[in-house]
């Protein structure tokens, strides 16, 4: 699959460089979790956010929002113009996504 959505063996690497950048998301209780990354005042970001807890209703899961601002510029331009983004510890979703794809992720993952 391609990078953009599926699983792609470059998302550990990703995660690591991110953790790098945000030893919190490099916890315990973070290194399984799904991240939401996004941004303030993002409205698309707001709607996967809905979309996660709808899904969060019928499906136990646990996710951590990422703001990208917080990365450095390199990193944070690598999502800015496709989130909201998923990651899953092996496996990415580009925003437009339903809560049937996070069904699937979920499945795959």
């Amino acid at each position: 699959m391609d990078n953009e959505n599926g699983n792609d063996s470059t998302v550990p690497m990703l995660r690591a460089r991110m953790i790098a950048a945000n030893p919190n998301l490099g916890t315990a209780e973070n290194q399984d979790k799904w991240w939401l990354l996004g941004t303030t005042g993002c409205h698309l970001c707001n709607i996967a956010e809905q979309l996660l807890t709808q899904f969060q209703a019928v499906q136990p899961l646990s996710y951590q929002h990422v703001d990208i601002a917080d990365f450095d510029e390199t990193l944070m331009m690598e999502f800015a113009t496709t989130i909201p983004v998923i990651l899953t510890p092996s496996r990415r979703l580009n925003y437009p996504f339903s809560v049937l794809d996070l069904q699937q992720l979920l499945v795959a993952s």
